[in-house]
């Protein structure tokens, strides 16, 4: 087929948003600057589409995210003025600071920060010339976050353009001030919002010193959303870098933090970061708060309690085993996942998990299916508790179930594979169906072993 018949084919292929079609007929040679009847590329229309895997598959075979258009606009300013940050992240493209003139840059600086600055609906009803009250919905722009979509007289737009403005300033090198970047964040009091997600990873791009003191700062805020904000912004840096800097000093905050907090959700968001850092005092902090009213602050002592491999001093031993009695069935499910490598307290902790595995709450016996299959335990109980759990009516609680017989090469494993069903896509690389494979494959490949 010729080159028009692929120029064909790829924007059929991008006005359905079918994304491997698009990658395929680029590998065959189609341009991926492919235009339509109108003559605006067909990056343009996954752009107009919030099609971002799309935009970003035509990016990434070629297509020019630069390229002047008849109106004079380009295919990135489009995405700018589209308002989502996933479409925008996809033509962006790598290194635009280098490619772009500064004249060029500071047009698309511009074009956000106008959206950013007067408000979504103000911009539409400015642009539309229509009165009135603007319609506002909950879309999600990518696979974790959400962005609102405004619609006013005919036009649509998503409001991320805070996000958009701030990874454009990281994208030119421009140092935004910290204090301005969380007040982009917290307009939304919510962590999976485009304007949040942005400002906490460009912040946790920016690795200075003077960039770190400035966001922990905000601990202080009488706010809860910043202080959130900090929370979340010191557990992704945990995340992204196993080795940050300043690791020591941020162990030394979060232990201070947890003895000033009084916002008992804020205390245990704080201890939940906290057990990720290594702190002489963590055993003693964990012990201060086992006793906590509030079960949220008590679901994370388990973990401060058994911060490394070694042995539990008695004191620690104690207050886990109290822990293992909780009302609150998740601090429950928690103490037995922390201690699950203590040989004194084993018995215990499955004993714990037994009554987990037929708590009348699906996500309790979820959580106890996971512990179990993975406990050291190798006992008649925790087989039959796993082969009961096959009943389960969600099919990723009987895959867990099936995982832990497989480990123990229970003799009804077979059947429990059978009770988990077809897997369907997702599973290739999944450590549990692995598991059932191999354990299949040793079955009907005896002389193998």
């Amino acid at each position: 087929m010729g080159e028009g018949g692929l120029g064909g084919r790829l924007g059929s292929a991008v006005r359905v948003g079918d994304v491997e079609a698009v990658r395929e007929l680029l590998d065959r040679g189609a341009d991926p600057d492919t235009v339509d009847a109108g003559g605006f590329p067909v990056l343009c229309g996954a752009v107009t589409a919030y099609d971002a895997p799309v935009a970003e598959a035509l990016v990434e075979g070629g297509a020019d995210p630069d390229r002047v258009l008849p109106d004079g606009t380009t295919p990135l300013w489009r995405a700018v003025d589209g308002g989502s940050p996933a479409v925008f992240s996809a033509v962006l493209g790598k290194e635009p600071r280098l490619r772009l003139p500064e004249t060029a840059r500071e047009r698309l600086l511009a074009l956000a920060r106008g959206w950013y600055e007067t408000g979504t609906a103000e911009e539409l009803r400015r642009r539309a010339g229509a009165p009135g009250p603007a319609a506002t919905v909950r879309v999600q722009d990518d696979e974790y976050h959400w962005v609102e979509q405004v619609s006013l007289g005919g036009l649509v737009v998503r409001a991320g353009h805070g996000a958009i403005l701030t990874s454009l300033e990281w994208a030119f090198r421009i140092l935004t001030p910290v204090d301005e970047l969380i007040a982009r964040a917290v307009g939304r009091r919510d962590d999976e919002h485009v304007n949040w997600s942005a400002v906490r990873w460009i912040l946790c791009e920016r690795r200075s010193f003077e960039t770190w003191s400035a966001v922990v700062a905000h601990r202080h805020d009488p706010d809860l959303t910043h202080r959130a904000f900090v929370v979340d912004y010191l557990r992704m840096r945990v995340l992204v870098d196993p080795s940050p800097s300043y690791r020591k000093e941020e162990a030394g905050l979060l232990a201070a933090w947890a003895a000033e907090e009084t916002d008992g959700g804020m205390l245990a968001k704080v201890l939940d970061v906290f057990t990720e850092h290594d702190h002489p005092d963590q055993e003693a902090i964990g012990l201060r708060y086992a006793v906590h009213p509030d079960p949220l602050v008590r679901r994370a002592v388990p973990y401060a309690l058994c911060a490394d491999d070694g042995p539990r001093t008695p004191v620690a031993r104690t207050a886990l085993r109290a822990l293992l009695r909780d009302p609150d069935a998740e601090v429950r499910v928690r103490a037995c996942a922390a201690g699950m490598r203590d040989d004194t307290l084993l018995p215990e902790i499955t004993q714990a998990l037994l009554l987990l595995a037929e708590d009348p709450d699906a996500a309790a016996r979820g959580a106890a299916a996971v512990a179990l299959a993975g406990s050291p335990d190798r006992t008649p109980a925790v087989a039959d508790a796993l082969a009961a759990l096959l009943h389960e009516d969600n099919q990723l609680l009987r895959l867990e179930a099936a995982y832990g017989l497989a480990l123990r090469d229970d003799p009804r494993t077979a059947e429990a594979m059978e009770r988990v069903g077809p897997l369907g896509e997702g599973f290739e690389h999944d450590h549990r169906a692995d598991a059932l494979w191999r354990w299949k494959w040793r079955r009907e490949n005896p002389s193998a072993e």
